[in-house]
C-alpha cells in the first residue's frame, strides 16, 4: 500500500462494528492494484472503512447503507471534505441546555447509568438541533462510537454490565468518551479532490445514473450458526441517529428494541435471489465482493452466478478470525476461524 494512502487511512477511527473489514484493508487494496477505475460504490459501506480506503486512494466514492447510524460516518468523513466540529460546537453540544429526557425516561438502567443518560438526552437534542448536515454527521458518528465504546461488548443485545471485561473505555464517561472522539473524527477528514457521496437506503434501489467502474459488495453474511441482524445489535445508536422517528420500539422486549429492518440477505430463502438481483443490476461495473466462507451460498455458488453475468471471476482467499461485537468471547474457538473470500469479477 502506498505510503500516502497507508497514513491517511491510518487516521480512520478503529471501530468494532460486526463485520468490519478494518483488518483486512491492505488485502483489499493489493487485489485491486492493477485494476484501473475511477469511480467505485461501496453498496454496503457498515463502519465506512472500505469507503474511506477508496477516499484515500483519490477515487470518487458513492458509499451508501440501509442504516443510518453506518449512513452518518461515510457523510462525516466520506462526503465531508472540510467541515469539523469546533470548540463552540462541542460547548453548544455537551452544555446547551435541553428540555428531552427522552433517553433517560426509556431507556433507565438499560445500557448506561443515570449521569450518562443525561449526557445524551443533552446531546441527542443538541445534535438534531444542528443545520450543517456535516456537522450533525460528525457528531453523530463521534457519539455513536462513543456509545460503542463505553458498552461491553460494543452492541445493545442485552442490558447492564454483565459483560463488562475491566477495559478502561468502561471506567470512562460518555462525556469523555465523546470529546475523544470529536478528535478522532476531526482529524479524520480530508478532501481527495473529488466529489464524493454517501447515500441512505436499499442497495435495490440506487439509481444508476451512470456507469460506476468498480462496486463493492460487503452484505450482511448468513451463516447456518448465526444471525446477521445489524439493527438487534446497535438498535440503540440507530434509534439515535434516527431520532426514533422511523421505528416504533417494542415495550415488552427487555432491551426496548425496534423491529429489525427486512433484507433479502436475511434469510435463507431469499439470499441467492438477493446475489442475482444485486450482481445483474450492477453487472456493467467490475464487481468486488467480500464474504465468508461459513456464509450462505458457498464459493462454488457465487463464482457460478457471477459467471452468468458474463464475468470472469478470480477468488482470493484471506485467513481470518472474527473478534467483534458478540465475538470477541471466541478467540480460541476453532470454528471462529474462517476464510474471508474476495470475489473479483470484471
Amino acid at each position: 500500500m502506498p505510503s500516502d494512502t497507508l497514513d491517511q487511512l491510518n487516521k480512520y477511527p478503529g471501530t468494532r462494528f460486526m463485520g468490519s473489514k478494518f483488518k483486512v484493508l491492505p488485502e483489499i487494496e493489493e487485489v485491486l492494484k492493477d485494476v484501473e477505475f475511477n469511480s467505485v460504490l461501496d453498496a454496503f459501506s457498515g463502519s465506512g472503512c472500505v469507503s474511506y480506503l477508496f477516499k484515500s486512494m483519490g477515487k470518487k466514492v458513492y458509499s451508501n447503507d440501509f442504516m443510518k447510524y453506518s449512513h452518518a460516518s461515510t457523510k462525516a468523513l466520506v462526503e465531508n471534505d472540510s467541515v469539523k466540529l469546533t470548540p463552540k460546537d462541542i460547548d453548544y453540544l455537551l452544555n446547551n441546555k435541553s428540555s428531552s429526557r427522552f433517553i433517560s425516561k426509556t431507556f433507565q438502567d438499560l445500557y448506561f447509568d443515570k449521569d450518562d443518560n443525561k449526557i445524551l438526552d443533552r446531546l441527542f437534542e443538541n445534535t438534531h438541533k444542528l443545520r450543517n448536515p456535516y456537522k450533525k454527521a460528525m457528531a453523530f458518528s463521534a457519539i455513536s462510537r462513543a456509545m460503542i465504546k463505553r458498552r461491553p461488548r460494543g452492541v445493545f443485545t442485552y442490558v447492564g454490565n454483565k459483560f463488562d471485561d475491566g477495559r478502561k473505555d468502561l471506567t470512562y464517561g460518555l462525556d469523555r468518551h465523546f470529546l475523544e472522539n470529536v478528535e478522532l473524527f476531526n482529524n479524520a477528514v480530508f478532501s481527495n479532490g473529488q466529489q464524493n457521496v454517501s447515500t441512505h437506503g436499499d442497495i435495490f434501489d440506487f439509481d444508476v445514473k451512470d456507469t460506476i467502474d468498480l462496486v463493492y459488495f460487503d452484505p450482511p453474511y448468513l451463516s447456518k450458526s448465526s444471525d446477521n441482524d445489524y439493527v438487534r445489535r446497535y438498535h440503540f445508536v440507530e434509534g439515535f441517529v434516527d431520532g426514533w422517528k422511523n421505528v416504533v420500539i417494542d415495550p415488552a422486549t427487555k432491551t426496548k428494541k425496534f423491529p429489525s429492518y427486512r433484507s433479502m440477505f436475511g434469510s435463507k430463502t431469499t439470499i441467492e435471489q438477493a446475489f442475482e438481483r444485486l450482481f445483474f443490476k450492477f453487472k456493467d461495473s467490475t464487481i468486488l465482493l467480500s464474504y465468508s466462507s461459513n456464509s450462505i451460498p458457498d464459493k462454488a455458488h457465487l463464482v457460478t452466478m457471477l459467471e452468468k453475468i458474463n464475468k470472469k471471476v478470480t477468488v482470493y482467499e484471506i485467513d481470518h478470525i472474527y473478534s467483534f461485537g458478540t465475538h470477541g468471547h471466541k478467540l480460541n474457538n476453532q470454528t471462529n476461524r474462517v476464510k474471508e473470500y474476495l470475489f473479483l469479477a470484471r
